[in-house]
């Protein structure tokens, strides 16, 4: 009896945790960590480090369950989602909500009170972007998807901020790298799941242009944008000569991926671009941190 108990306990745990949405809240962590590393010329005060990137991390994880509550009825028909713990019934809608809200003032007051207040001023606008202006916008544009990449390109300025108190034009570079990159990662995924969008009722690009056409078009404008965009920490000065390498080798196999969608629009080629997506950014910002210019 006592071990169903434990099983359960974890299982609810488990739930929890995918409520925050992990892998998201991992690429939030590694940009700010990236953005908190380079502001402080390879110095960084680790115990502030901790309390920026603990702050950050709740907030991105309070987002993501809203975001599973605001959705739970679309995900209850999507095959992708269907399985959450909402729309299977493994987790209740209000606790979803209390976590979600929990987590995001958490989040917002340490970050007042451990780190400095325009990176809690920062972080509520980026909560406030991704919940009140991206996710219902979902529902009705399909250039829902270029207003998410703006809160979804905060992380590295609120890493900045965190060690500077002030956004800056290095900050901004970081801005436009996660940018770039967020827009054929996300559309890569939305014409995977282009049915299944159009089952939730999301007019998503690849939804209203199911011949792919707009879809392979923006790919392609971002990765090829992402190249000399991510060559720009070396061209100011932020980073060396081995990151210019690295971020050039990574953006060309991520445009060699884009390409090959393009010529060939299957679901298996936009896996692929996903995973090299997945795999381009905490690469680029690791290099990015291990190459800095102190």
């Amino acid at each position: 009896m006592q071990s169903a108990v434990i099983k359960l306990e974890k299982s609810r745990m488990a739930d929890y945790w995918d409520l925050t949405k992990p892998g998201i809240t991992f690429l939030v962590v590694i940009t700010s960590l990236a953005a908190y590393y380079i502001a402080s010329q390879g110095a960084p005060n680790i115990v502030m480090l901790i309390h920026a990137l603990l702050g950050i991390a709740c907030i991105s994880g309070g987002g993501g369950a809203l975001n599973h509550y605001i959705e739970r009825e679309r995900d209850k028909v999507m095959n992708r989602t269907r399985n959450r713990p909402i729309p299977s019934g493994r987790v209740q809608p209000q606790e979803a909500l209390i976590l979600g809200a929990g987590l995001s003032i958490l989040g917002i007051l340490y970050l007042v009170v451990a780190v400095n207040t325009i990176t809690a001023v920062l972080g509520s606008l980026t909560l406030i972007g991704y919940i009140a202006v991206y996710t219902p916008l979902k529902r009705v544009s399909p250039h829902s998807t270029i207003i998410g990449a703006f809160p979804g390109a905060m992380p590295p300025v609120l890493g900045w901020t965190a060690v500077t108190g002030s956004i800056s034009l290095e900050a901004l570079i970081l801005f436009a790298i996660v940018f770039f990159w967020q827009m054929p990662h996300f559309l890569g995924i939305a014409w995977m799941y282009r049915k299944d969008y159009e089952r939730g009722g999301f007019p998503m690009l690849p939804v209203i242009a199911p011949d792919g056409k707009s879809t392979m078009r923006m790919i392609l404008i971002y990765c090829t944008g992402l190249i000399p965009v991510s060559l720009l920490p070396t061209i100011l000065g932020l980073a060396g000569y081995t990151y210019f390498i690295a971020a050039l080798i990574c953006s060309i196999i991520f445009l060699y991926f884009s390409v090959r969608l393009t010529l060939a629009v299957t679901n298996t080629n936009a896996k692929y671009l996903v995973l090299a997506s997945v795999l381009h950014l905490p690469l680029v910002m690791t290099f990015l941190m291990i190459d800095a210019i102190r």
